[in-house]
């Protein structure tokens, strides 16, 4: 599957907003965000004055969560899909369904320090699902989900690494950490107040909507 290799930093000045997309490096003085080249995009014309089109803003709102989740356009629209198919809110729904994602959870509980990260341990095996070894990232929990890591991958330098740094992160709600025995579970399914960073949801729809 086709997915983005170049600089991640990029995609956080092409936002204009901090995407953590760098794990630990995004809260430190070397995360681009902070340097003087914080205020403008990427590329020859970054600094240029661009007329911001109703369009535009609706788009970048878009990319701003597909970027964060790491999603390509056709997932994200296949998401866009079943949350208008959904009771309640299509935009709300349409987050709660990224938020519930199997790697997204593994970055939420600790045990990776970005969502790709936890992205690459999902493929490789390290984690289960009530007990079964799961390999697709994009698999949906639900509530009374049960999530583990081997025993053999309890010894991860990097899992380790992202148990340290959650305390500072912080758990949502919906989710509980058990770190002594690498378990996580889910209490309930995620609510508007649990997505933890600034997205106005209302403009992705408007812009499917067209």
């Amino acid at each position: 599957m086709a997915k983005y290799t170049g600089p991640k930093c990029k995609l956080c000045r092409r936002e204009g907003v901090k995407l953590f997309l760098k794990g630990d490096r995004c809260s430190s003085p070397k995360c681009a965000m902070d340097g003087k080249r914080r205020g403008y995009p990427p590329g020859e014309h970054g600094q240029a004055r661009k007329k911001t089109t109703e369009y535009g803003v609706q788009l970048r709102e878009k990319m701003k969560v597909r970027r964060i989740y790491g999603l390509l356009e056709r997932q994200f629209r296949n998401y866009f899909a079943e949350a208008e198919r959904q009771k309640g809110i299509t935009g709300e729904n349409l987050l709660k369904l990224c938020e519930r994602r199997f790697d997204n959870v593994i970055y939420r509980l600790g045990f990776a320090a970005s969502r790709s990260e936890a992205r690459h341990f999902v493929r490789h095996r390290h984690f289960t699902l009530n007990g079964k070894r799961v390999d697709i990232p994009s698999m949906l929990v639900k509530p009374g989900d049960e999530i583990g890591v081997l025993e053999a991958s309890r010894s991860l330098d990097r899992i380790n690494d992202g148990l340290a740094g959650v305390e500072r992160r912080g758990i949502p709600a919906w989710l509980e950490l058990d770190k002594k025995e690498y378990k996580g579970t889910i209490k309930q399914e995620p609510s508007r107040e649990d997505i933890g960073f600034e997205v106005n949801e209302r403009l992705i729809v408007e812009l499917y909507s067209k």
